[in-house]
């Protein structure tokens, strides 16, 4: 008999290549996250995105080009992992790890889709042709939130809970440097955007300082656009 520790086990854990540039050496550099009004600063400064888009010959990502696929589990009522970084154009894999059926869609900003129900075992996806971030749910859980974030660079990486990130293979040139984090204003991630000046493969960017509002992810309806049903919250799957 195959067990669920078996079937969570063949999936294994997503991880985005972002995070595996990041175990590179590479262009590097910091962020902090501050509290909207004052100047606290969080202790957990995870989950900042920073991409360069090219200035100069190469060209930005398109949609249109074929990437390998991305894998976002949806193990333990979780999407795993719960910010997952693609290029625009990439297909993510929605295997479903758990024991009982999950109803994975989008239909906030970003790319909107609906997988519709199915069960343990099964997987399903979704190709992310649109720039920007696709906040995922699921129809029957409402604790499961997550994000995907397609953005027009394969240099790209996401901080870790110091504020630390490093990106690989930036070759000499001119970029624009991007800033996403979940808890901001797209107004104020607008104001981050800068050019920079790659001279060396070693060289450490500018610190990032970004603005925490409420959560994005806070509450939400299901797929109808209607309050979750209190008694289905009540069941075992």
């Amino acid at each position: 008999m195959i067990t669920m520790s078996a079937v969570a086990a063949a999936w294994g854990v997503a991880k985005s290549n972002g995070a595996g540039k990041d175990a590179q050496p590479g262009v590097s550099g910091e962020a902090v996250v501050t509290a909207l009004g004052n100047r606290a600063i969080e202790k957990d400064a995870s989950k900042v995105v920073v991409w360069l888009v090219p200035l100069d010959a190469v060209q930005p990502v398109s949609a249109t080009v074929q990437h390998p696929h991305y894998r976002l589990v949806q193990h333990n009522k979780r999407f795993e992992p719960g910010l997952l970084v693609v290029p625009v154009g990439s297909v993510v894999d929605f295997p479903n790890a758990d024991p009982w059926f999950h109803n994975v869609f989008s239909l906030y900003r970003g790319k909107r889709f609906d997988l519709g129900l199915y069960q343990a075992g099964a997987q399903r996806s979704v190709r992310f042709d649109r720039i920007g971030p696709s906040y995922l749910f699921c129809n029957i859980h409402p604790e499961m939130t997550g994000v995907v974030l397609a953005v027009d660079s394969e240099l790209f990486a996401t901080t870790d809970k110091s504020g630390h990130y490093s990106i690989a293979g930036v070759a000499p040139g001119k970029y624009i440097l991007h800033v996403w984090y979940e808890n901001a204003t797209p107004e104020s991630l607008q104001a981050l955007q800068r050019q920079v000046t790659i001279e060396s493969a070693n060289q450490i960017l500018p610190p990032v300082s970004v603005k925490a509002t409420k959560p994005a992810l806070a509450e939400h309806k299901n797929k109808y656009g209607q309050d979750y049903d209190p008694e289905t919250l009540k069941t075992d799957y």
